[in-house]
């Protein structure tokens, strides 16, 4: 896998043992444009598996990052990873290794962007984003992304949070959902 763009475009990032499906380069390289420059931005990364999402966001800009992966296999490799951003564009990703719904219950501040990107067979989409916003971790003008497969029903409203825009790669979707109003 490699970085798409940003600072650290083309550095490439390792593959961990265990489970994984990295998001293709063409639905990153997508989806970071459409959010374009995430400078001073804050970053979430959940169902995290290499970093690369987390790492994408710090080479483009954003500066308070973490993320979260409950695969033990993966820590090595993550942090591994995730490293480069310390050394080389001067940010510390802060990595949790727990299952993420446990994760979003103690988190205890918010952020810019969420990216959601579970397993393709997680079935829990809907009301993980749910318990994110009833927790408070999205700012309010902040944007939830979610990567599921195209089989994978999911309404336009959640909670107080709508979809606003969607985007199609393959079976893959990714789907935005902000604030209807953009103040809670």
């Amino acid at each position: 896998m490699r970085i798409t763009g940003g600072k650290l475009k083309g550095r490439i990032i390792k593959c961990p043992d265990g489970v994984i499906r990295p998001a293709m380069d063409r639905m990153r390289e997508s989806v970071f444009a459409i959010l374009g420059d995430l400078t001073g931005k804050s970053w979430l990364d959940l169902f995290s598996g290499s970093g690369t999402i987390a790492i994408e966001a710090v080479s483009r800009g954003a500066n308070d990052v973490e993320l979260c992966e409950k695969d033990k296999i993966k820590i090595n490799t993550v942090l591994e990873n995730v490293s480069i951003t310390e050394t080389e564009c001067d940010t510390k990703i802060k990595c949790h290794f727990m299952p993420v719904e446990y994760f979003i219950k103690r988190c205890k501040r918010d952020f810019d962007y969420i990216f959601f990107d579970p397993p393709f067979p997680y079935k829990f989409h809907e009301q993980l984003i749910l318990e994110a916003d009833k927790k408070d971790i999205l700012k309010e003008t902040g944007t939830i992304l979610v990567h599921r497969p195209e089989e994978h029903f999911m309404p336009e409203t959640i909670g107080r949070l709508t979809r606003t825009d969607q985007r199609i790669y393959g079976r893959s979707i990714v789907d935005f959902y902000s604030y209807k109003d953009q103040t809670k």
